[in-house]
């Protein structure tokens, strides 16, 4: 397999390798509303790589989650 990694593709490269991912021409589909082309923009331009894009998004959506929990669930219940 041929690495994915900035400094071993073209723009180009990057730009089929998005495309592989999303069939769908705006990505919209099936991402549950995410625009993955706006997502993978920075892979594409070269700006980041594809792990720390995904990291990102990750950890947002763990924040999220972590907002949602039942009560007594949290960190910062100390109830005994």
């Amino acid at each position: 397999m041929k690495s994915i990694l900035i400094k071993d593709t073209t723009k180009e490269e990057r730009i089929a390798l998005i495309r592989e991912w999303i069939p769908v021409e705006d990505g919209l589909e099936d991402s549950g509303g995410i625009d993955l082309w706006e997502m993978y923009d920075a892979y594409i331009k070269g700006e980041k790589e594809i792990s720390e894009i995904n990291m990102e998004f990750n950890a947002g959506f763990y924040e999220e989650e972590d907002t949602k929990m039942a009560p007594g669930c949290g960190r910062g219940d100390l109830r005994r």
